[in-house]
């Protein structure tokens, strides 16, 4: 076989699409696949799961291993590495500042955002949200994630290719800064924790080739 470069379908350029479910997530949560349809309509008309909406600097996955040392007498550097500890976050920045994505960015319980009811001073589509300190071993809020980006592939007219990226327990653990500012837009930095299911899965990450409609 005559040697290549590279190549270039193998280039994954351009942002995803950021989904949530109200709580942790197993797979059989997750919709089923559909002929001809992006996994992004299929969520954005799934009604257990919300579009987060804009984002900013794209997503951003990071794999955390941490090794500990044998080391013996005989040899001067270690002789053997194991693997003792894993960590895996998710980074991204929500760019619409809704208090629907607010929630999810600090963690907070879905019972904190309730509408309020329409009167004096207040027309529908009110909403308000609690700033909640909570109690005292109070668990916290665990919620899956799911974003649809572009995969590999050659851009075919005929083929459309996806990567999606499937978190089922993500903790928001970082400082949310809300701010009001004139030359600036208000927007959420959020860092994702991912936790492992039972069966020690963080999730999946799927490269989706899309079959025409029936």
């Amino acid at each position: 076989m005559a040697y290549t470069r590279g190549s270039s379908t193998n280039i994954i350029v351009g942002a995803a699409a950021l989904f949530t479910f109200g709580t942790e997530m197993a797979d059989s949560d997750l919709p089923a696949y559909a002929d001809g349809e992006s996994m992004r309509d299929t969520l954005q008309d799934d009604s257990t799961f919300t579009n987060v909406g804009y984002t900013m600097n794209g997503l951003e996955l990071q794999f955390q291993p941490d090794f500990g040392e044998v080391q013996v007498d005989q040899v001067l550097d270690v002789a053997k590495l194991y693997k003792q500890g894993m960590q895996v976050n998710m980074n991204t920045t929500f760019a619409e500042a809704t208090l629907e994505n607010l929630l999810v960015a600090i963690a907070a319980s879905s019972s904190d955002l309730y509408d309020l009811t329409a009167g004096t001073g207040l027309s529908d589509g009110s909403k308000e949200m609690l700033v909640n300190a909570g109690n005292l071993g109070e668990c916290p809020v665990e919620r899956g994630l799911v974003a649809v980006g572009p995969g590999t592939g050659d851009c075919a007219p005929t083929e459309q290719v996806e990567r999606i990226y499937v978190a089922y327990r993500a903790l928001s653990i970082d400082n949310v800064t809300v701010s009001a500012k004139r030359d600036e837009a208000s927007m959420f930095d959020v860092s994702f924790r991912l936790l492992p299911d039972n069966n020690g899965a963080y999730g999946k990450i799927v490269d989706r080739i899309i079959p025409a409609g029936v």
